[in-house]
C-alpha cells in the first residue's frame, strides 16, 4: 500500500490496554498508517520496549500528547485516555483539523448534567456534544455515514464517541427485541461479566492476581457509570425512557465480556418470534453473528477478535421473559476494534477493513 495514500493515525494513550490494542489493529490495517503514539510517562521510549510483542512490527517512539505535534503528524486521533482527559485534548485537536475517535466516556452522554452527576466532574466541552456521534455502527450507522459525508466534502474534522464495553454488549443483546416490538415493559435487566483487562492497565487491589484469580465478584452495584449510557442508548432505540438495572461482575479472564439481558415479553410472543427478530436484525451485520436457536455465546469464541456473538431464548414458565446474551472482547468490540470500525465508517472504508480476522480458536 502506498503510504502517501494511507490515513495517518495518532494513538493517544498508546500504552494502556485499549490503546495498545488500537496500535496493533492500525499496524495491520491496509488503509491506516501509525504515524504517532503518545504516553506522558514513557515519552521517548520505543513502544516495542513497553510491549515486546510489537518488536519487529514498529520502531516508533512514544511522544508527548501535544496538540500541535499531533496535528502535524496525523489526520485522525484515537484517544484511549482516562475519562475527563479527553475534555481538554479533543477541542484542541478538532480546532486543528484532526478528527477524533474518543474511547473515553467524555462525549457519550448527551446531557452534560448527567455526565457531571455520574463522573463527578464538570463537563468543560459542552459545545462539542452536539457534534459527537455515538459510535455503535450496528445501531447508529446513518449518523456515522453523515460524518463520512462531512469529512469527504471537506467540511471539517469529525468526532465519534466510541461506546463502553458493557453498553455495547447490552445494547446488542437488547435492541432487536425492543425494535421488533416484542417487549412489554420498559425495564431492562443486564448482568455482565468482564475480564480483568476491562479495569485498565493500572493495577488495583481488585485486579491484583491474588485477588482476581479463582474468584468472581459483583462490583459497582447500583452505581456503575455505564448505567446512564445504557439507558440513553436503549431509550433512543425504544423511543421512550427505559430503566436499566445493570450489575457488572469481574471474572478471572484476561479478556472477554458476556452480557445477559432480561426483558419482559408480550404475552403472545413465541420463541420463534424472538429468534426470527434477532436473525432479521443482525442478518446484514458483518461483525455480529446471530447463533442458531438453542445456542448461546461464549467469550472464548470472540476473545482476540473484532466480533460479537448473540444468542437468545424465551423463558415462558412464569412471566414470559426474553433472555438475550451477547459475547464480545472487552478490548475488541468493546473498545479498540469498535473504534477502528467507526474510523473505517467515517473515512469511507468498508467497516470490516483490517478487522475481518478470525479469533484464536484456543
Amino acid at each position: 500500500m502506498d503510504a502517501s495514500k494511507q490515513t495517518r493515525v495518532c494513538v493517544v494513550g498508546a500504552t494502556g490496554f485499549a490503546g495498545v490494542e488500537v496500535v496493533r489493529l492500525v499496524l495491520n490495517h491496509p488503509q491506516l498508517r501509525l504515524a504517532m503514539a503518545t504516553d506522558r510517562k514513557a515519552a521517548g521510549t520505543p513502544i516495542s520496549q513497553v510491549y515486546p510483542a510489537l518488536a519487529g512490527a514498529t520502531d516508533l517512539k512514544l511522544s508527548l500528547p501535544e496538540p500541535d505535534a499531533i496535528a502535524a503528524a496525523a489526520d485522525i486521533a484515537f484517544l484511549a485516555v482516562p475519562h475527563t482527559a479527553s475534555l481538554s485534548l479533543t477541542p484542541d485537536l478538532i480546532a486543528r483539523g484532526v478528527s477524533v475517535i474518543d474511547l473515553s466516556a467524555d462525549y457519550r452522554l448527551r446531557d452534560p448534567k448527567i455526565y457531571e452527576k455520574w463522573y463527578e466532574t464538570p463537563h468543560t466541552s459542552v459545545d462539542l456534544l452536539k457534534d459527537a456521534v455515538y459510535g455503535l455502527p450496528e445501531l447508529f450507522r446513518p449518523q456515522l455515514q453523515d460524518l463520512a459525508q462531512k469529512l469527504a466534502s471537506g467540511q471539517g474534522p469529525v468526532l465519534v464517541a466510541a461506546p463502553g464495553c458493557y453498553p455495547t454488549s447490552t445494547a446488542l443483546a437488547a435492541t432487536p427485541a425492543i425494535k421488533a416490538g416484542l417487549v412489554a415493559d420498559t425495564l431492562v435487566i443486564s448482568d455482565c461479566i468482564s475480564g480483568v483487562t476491562g479495569a485498565g492497565r493500572t493495577p488495583s487491589a481488585r485486579t491484583h492476581f491474588c485477588h482476581s484469580n479463582e474468584s468472581v465478584e459483583a462490583y459497582g452495584v447500583a452505581k456503575h457509570r455505564h448505567t446512564p449510557e445504557i439507558e440513553q442508548t436503549l431509550s433512543i432505540i425504544a423511543g421512550q425512557p427505559v430503566d436499566v438495572v445493570f450489575t457488572p461482575h469481574l471474572a478471572p479472564l484476561n479478556r472477554g465480556l458476556l452480557s445477559t439481558v432480561y426483558l419482559q415479553a408480550k404475552p403472545d410472543v413465541t420463541a420463534q418470534d424472538v429468534q426470527a427478530a434477532y436473525e432479521d436484525f443482525f442478518a446484514d451485520e458483518p461483525l455480529v453473528t446471530m447463533l442458531p436457536a438453542g445456542q448461546m455465546p461464549q467469550t472464548g469464541s470472540v476473545a482476540g477478535s473484532a466480533r460479537a456473538q448473540v444468542g437468545v431464548a424465551l423463558d415462558a414458565r412464569r412471566r414470559t421473559t426474553i433472555v438475550a446474551s451477547c459475547a464480545i472482547d472487552n478490548l475488541g468490540k468493546g473498545a479498540a476494534s469498535q473504534a477502528v470500525q467507526c474510523a473505517n465508517a467515517v473515512l469511507g472504508y468498508p467497516e470490516t477493513t483490517g478487522l475481518d480476522f478470525v479469533a484464536p480458536v484456543l
